[in-house]
């Protein structure tokens, strides 16, 4: 038998106001964009905003529906925003946030499963990393250099070989 171990670094800040200026200001778009999130049953607003290689910002929210949990995650609009809009332009770094409208938004959060594997694979596919943002809407945020750490014995295209 062998044992095998899975860690990863990440930076801890204290606040928005120790990142650079392009990574508070897209960490600022993300927070705005908590507006458009439609979440009636979970009162949970999550947005995410992307820098891609084109200097370009985009957004996305999460959408419920009435057959909720059945909705669609802020981090998964955006991608698939960004593929549609700018196919062959990288995405950088994606900020992530929300709004707790039942609750207390003080701490960085960090993507479901689903899109975690979609995150990584949006990776492979792209050939290139993107950087992560998880903040709320105060309080420390944590700077996640690849997503794919997020993702460990990720399941992948390579399976399907």
């Amino acid at each position: 038998m062998q044992v095998r171990e899975y860690t990863f670094s990440f930076e801890v800040f204290n606040s928005i106001e120790e990142l650079t200026i392009l990574d508070s200001l897209l960490l600022n778009k993300a927070k705005e964009a908590t507006i458009h999130a439609y979440a009636p049953y979970s009162k949970f607003r999550v947005a995410a905003a992307a820098r891609l290689g084109n200097g370009e910002i985009i957004l996305g929210t999460n959408q419920e529906n009435a057959s909720y949990p059945a909705g669609i995650c802020a981090e998964r609009v955006l991608l698939s925003t960004s593929s549609s809009i700018f196919p062959s332009v990288p995405i950088e770094t994606i900020a992530i946030t929300y709004k707790n409208e039942n609750g207390l938004s003080n701490h960085p959060i960090s993507p479901c499963g689903i899109c975690r594997q979609t995150l990584q694979e949006y990776e492979q596919r792209q050939k290139t990393s993107i950087r992560l943002l998880l903040g709320g809407l105060e309080g420390n945020i944590y700077v996640i250099s690849n997503a794919s750490l997020l993702m460990p014995l990720a399941f992948t295209s390579n399976e399907l070989k």
